[in-house]
């Protein structure tokens, strides 16, 4: 069973920790991933800097724009990650953008983070129907998990398609924003937290954008079944390096 799908099956919330490959330095990588599971993070998401991130709030831009200086690639990513699964136990999933993925070779991308023991991709502006006519097999292939976002505007209808052709948990994006642009959830956001946990999808929700703090958590958990922490988790980078990780990830969790 891929290692998402063990995860999800566990009685607790999860805590799933975004941060940028190669920031703040290039060989950093390995690094984080083994301290975040010392500290008890639940899952990883390892982000494939780009240099046009759509999605991303000025945090995780800047962040990627610092990772492509100092050298990252897709294939100094995989090198990175090529021994990673004799530290490292718990679901990892590459983010990024489609056109790096291409540029590889969309076969020779998964074959790659099967060799190296990734669990699944997340893909924002790979379309949802190209997915699923053109790349499903591949990635299935290689036992990958795709993991698609829905916002509060995604209509019922594309919502019951992602569920009908998603395997793991649904990326549920809090607001319509780029990351790191919240303070806290408001009523709109709870109205359609609680909305989503209403229509019993077949894939498990997890909820990303606006989490930075127990408090935030909290709120995102009472209605899926874990939250995301990217952009508060680069600033501890930012501000603190590589070290103290476990201060970062209990406050959380406290």
């Amino acid at each position: 069973m891929n290692r998402i799908n063990q995860k999800l099956q566990e009685n607790k919330k999860l805590l799933s920790i975004y941060f940028t490959a190669g920031y703040p330095n290039l060989d950093n990588t390995a690094t984080i991933l083994q301290n975040l599971e010392k500290s008890g993070v639940d899952m990883i998401e390892i982000g494939l800097p780009f240099s046009d991130p759509l999605a991303d709030g000025p945090t995780i831009q800047a962040s990627s724009t610092q990772a492509l200086k100092n050298g990252m690639t897709t294939e100094v990513l995989f090198n990175q990650l090529k021994d990673i699964r004799k530290t490292v136990s718990i679901p990892l999933i590459i983010m990024g953008y489609f056109n790096p993925m291409l540029q590889y070779g969309v076969e020779a991308f998964c074959k790659k983070c099967q060799e190296v023991g990734i669990d699944g991709l997340i893909i924002p502006d790979l379309p949802v129907d190209v997915y699923n006519d053109d790349y499903k097999a591949i990635f299935e292939k290689y036992g990958l998990i795709n993991v698609f976002l829905i916002t509060p505007q995604t209509s019922v209808e594309r919502i019951h398609f992602i569920d009908a052709i998603s395997s793991g948990f649904i990326y549920m994006v809090s607001s319509a924003s780029v990351t790191g642009s919240s303070s806290g959830f408001g009523e709109e956001q709870t109205n359609y937290f609680q909305r989503i946990a209403k229509m019993k999808l077949n894939n498990p929700q997890i909820i990303g954008f606006g989490i930075s703090n127990n408090e935030t958590f909290t709120q995102a958990t009472t209605h899926a079944k874990g939250a995301i922490i990217g952009s508060a988790f680069i600033k501890h980078l930012t501000n603190k390096g590589v070290a103290n990780m476990d201060a970062f990830v209990s406050n959380i969790l406290k």
